[in-house]
This record gives C-alpha cells, structure tokens and sequence, in this order.
C-alpha cells in the first residue's frame, strides 16, 4: 500500500471521528449524594452532587485568533490534544515532535487515579502517550506515524506560527473541584432567662432593710 492511499485512508478515519471529537474529549467526574463516583462526557443533571470535574475540551484549548488563517481551520476542525504523564520519555519526545512542527495542542497531565480512569474512558486502556487528532486517536508515539496523520489532517510540514504564540502549560485531566461547605441551620434562640429577683433582705429590728 503507498504512502498516498494510506494517507488517504487516515483522513477517511479522521472524518468519519470529527463529528465526536467535542464529546468525546469532555470529561466529568461526578460524587452524587450517595458518594458514588462516575465519570461521564455529560454534565451532572443533579443539582445536589458533591463534586464535579471537568477534563477540559481541547475545542477550547487552543485560542486560535493569532493564528494564520490555514491553520487556524485546521486546528478547530481537527483539534490536537497530547495525554502525559511523569517521567515519561516518549512522552516529552511526541511533545518537542508537536512543538518543533508547529502544531498548536491541549496538553493533558496523567497523574492521579481519578486521571487514569478518565483516560481508560477515553482511550480504552491507561498507556502513555496518548493523542487525538480529531476523532482519530493515536495510542503510543511514532514519529513516523503522528506525521502522516498529521499531513492528512492539513497541519503544515513545518511551523507557521508566529513569533508570539506561546504553548499553553499542560493542565490535570481531571481538575477536582472543592465541594462547596455546608452551612449548619442556626441553633434556635433560646428564651431569655427571666431576671433573677434579689432575695428580700432581712428587715431590721426598726424594719429598716439593709
């Protein structure tokens, strides 16, 4: 098979996952009142769940206004997001991969338990690094693959961004939020005490009370 049909076929894979890539990339974590936890690519319904977390969608990820036009369709058709964890050498190597290429990418950081569910969500199994170009995940990372998916998605073969654009720092997969306190009702008022009353003082021998 040539180079040109597998490109091809990769941009098939890229269209026909597009259309989900929005949802599939939001992420909740979700404590409901009975301290279950769930993860799901919906927002929590109930009003009363003890904490909620989102895994950021890289449709917003990216600001894509100091962009050059092409790219900048690119990237919002076919958004990148990059999962890494800690210590993790093909990680940092599919990183310098996107940044000497100039692709504009969400970065993900996989450390904490709650990150490694959401991933195993998202990717079907916990290995690192992980990618999504689009609707098209890429599990592991080889130079030569991640470049023919990214030519098929339309990303140029070498950086077109300007002087000014700075990559964003990588943000947790699952960002908790603090549950808010609950307030305690206030303790009823108690009545007041009645005025205790002296005690009558012993009259004198005059009947002058002292």
């Amino acid at each position: 098979m040539t180079s040109k049909v597998i490109q091809m076929l990769a941009f098939s894979a890229l269209l026909a996952g597009a259309s989900a890539a929005s949802n599939a990339q939001q992420v909740y974590r979700i404590v409901g009142p009975d301290g279950k936890v769930i993860f799901s690519d919906r927002p929590p319904s109930e009003t009363n769940a003890k904490v909620t977390a989102a895994a950021g969608s890289p449709r917003g990820g990216v600001s894509t206004a100091s962009l050059p036009f092409e790219l900048r369709q690119v990237v919002q058709r076919y958004p990148v997001t990059l999962y890494t964890g800690d210590n993790c050498s093909p990680c940092q190597s599919a990183r310098s991969m996107l940044i000497t290429r100039g692709v504009p990418f969400t970065e993900k950081s996989v450390t904490t338990p709650e990150d490694s569910q959401a991933l195993q969500r998202l990717s079907g199994e916990n290995s690192l690094p992980f990618a999504t170009i689009g609707g098209q995940q890429l599990k592991g990372f080889s130079d030569a693959e991640w470049t023919q998916f990214l030519n098929a998605a339309g990303y140029p073969a070498s950086s077109v961004l300007p002087s000014s654009y700075r990559q964003a720092a990588a943000t947790p997969l699952v960002a908790v939020s603090a549950a808010p306190a609950t307030i305690a009702p206030a303790a009823p008022e108690r009545a007041a005490a009645p005025a205790t009353q002296p005690a009558p003082a012993a009259a004198g021998p005059s009947g002058i009370r002292f």
